[in-house]
């Protein structure tokens, strides 16, 4: 048996479970969503044939050299295949320096979530968020661990759609970090305290229960499994919002793909059983029948699967599509925490949203390694 790493969640888990328990050839174990900062992608890489990662961690991992490159384990017309049926940029966001590096078996991105007992219809546009936040003040961000940044990227590519930070080789104008800091920090300030510490799991838990706190966070990323009907209040999810009405729902991808670690001898046997989590029986079926979130188009659109779980696929494809990919470069991950933990300081003390934007390109220039000139 290969010896596979993914994360503790019933998305994360469930399926891949079952297909060991239906004979697969992976014995799969599962950490907490976080564990990737607590041990580096080359140690688990060193103790895991599979690993189950997203795609921030590529520039380190690159950089150690401790994933194969998928191109060397499936032909071509394969990968062309699954990228073909990959949704929004999720097969794009593991191909670095030309090459792929993971499967994208689940597909996320943040997006609205929302109690449709007290909001029967989304807000569409940023200043219909803002509208709601001053009226009743349970509009929560997401802003622990990492999230506070990915709200803020977020945001910065609702305003600057044609900014493109996949490479870790630019950084953001003055104008747009000023502008995305002034709406999130006006909304940080009234955002319910009682889910200030919390991770996304965490607020989508409290969201679906009887609590009545939050009614509406506008970046999270999206989980199926809140919008069940058998949690106590399924929630609503929709598209994230757009600066105008007319404009693109932004966001930030997320999702996790499939990596093969260096220390693994592929066999035939894995290398079917991987091509067949990606088909289209796997997506469409097992998959989405075992809690899973599925990473190809023909998944989220499938009216089979949307009716199983309140539409949540069909009704945030769009900003799925439209989601932008994170800087990868080596450092990156540091530096995701850090310019996280700036900003949740500086919105509690109402810290100048000019200050902070320098300090973030201050830490941003330092995530990287090597002298590579970075630009606006």
């Amino acid at each position: 048996m290969f010896r596979g790493l993914t994360w503790d969640h019933p998305r994360g888990r469930h399926a891949l479970e079952a297909a060991e328990a239906a004979g697969g050839p992976i014995a799969w174990q599962a950490q907490p969503l976080e564990g990737f900062e607590s041990a580096p992608i080359g140690e688990l890489c060193a103790r895991y044939d599979l690993v189950v990662l997203d795609h921030p961690h590529l520039g380190e991992a690159l950089a150690l050299g401790c994933l194969r490159p998928l191109d060397e384990v499936f032909d071509a017309s394969e990968l062309a295949a699954i990228a073909d049926r990959a949704i929004g940029p999720s097969m794009a966001s593991y191909v670095m320096q030309g090459r792929p590096w993971a499967l994208p078996l689940d597909a996320a991105t943040q997006v609205m979530a929302r109690r449709a007992d007290h909001l029967a219809t989304p807000p569409r546009t940023w200043d219909e968020v803002a509208a709601i936040s001053r009226e009743t003040g349970k509009v929560a961000l997401s802003l622990a661990g990492p999230h506070a940044f990915l709200s803020f990227l977020s945001v910065v590519q609702s305003i600057r759609p044609d900014l493109d930070l996949r490479d870790g080789d630019r950084w953001i104008d003055t104008d747009t970090a000023t502008r995305a800091l002034t709406l999130l920090g006006e909304l940080a300030q009234r955002s319910p305290a009682s889910v200030s510490s919390l991770n996304p799991i965490g607020i989508l838990e409290r969201m679906s229960s009887r609590e009545q706190d939050v009614i509406l966070c506008p970046l999270i990323y999206g989980y199926v499994n809140y919008a069940a009907p058998s949690r106590p209040v399924p929630l609503a999810f929709s598209d994230a919002p757009r600066m105008t009405a007319d404009g693109l729902p932004s966001s930030i991808l997320g999702g996790t793909g499939i990596a093969i670690s260096t220390r693994c001898t592929v066999d035939d046997a894995l290398r079917a059983h991987l091509l067949w989590l990606m088909s289209p029986e796997a997506q469409r079926g097992f998959i989405p029948d075992h809690d899973g979130q599925p990473g190809t188009s023909e998944a989220w659109l499938d009216p089979r699967v949307n009716a199983l779980t309140g539409n949540f696929f069909a009704d945030t494809a769009a900003t799925l599509q439209a989601a932008s990919i994170r800087p990868r470069h080596d450092g990156f991950i540091a530096f995701q925490g850090a310019a996280s933990a700036l900003l949740r300081e500086g919105f509690a003390a109402g810290t100048d949203t000019g200050l902070l934007s320098v300090r973030l390109e201050d830490l941003f220039r330092a995530s990287h390694k090597a002298s590579t000139e970075v630009t606006a």
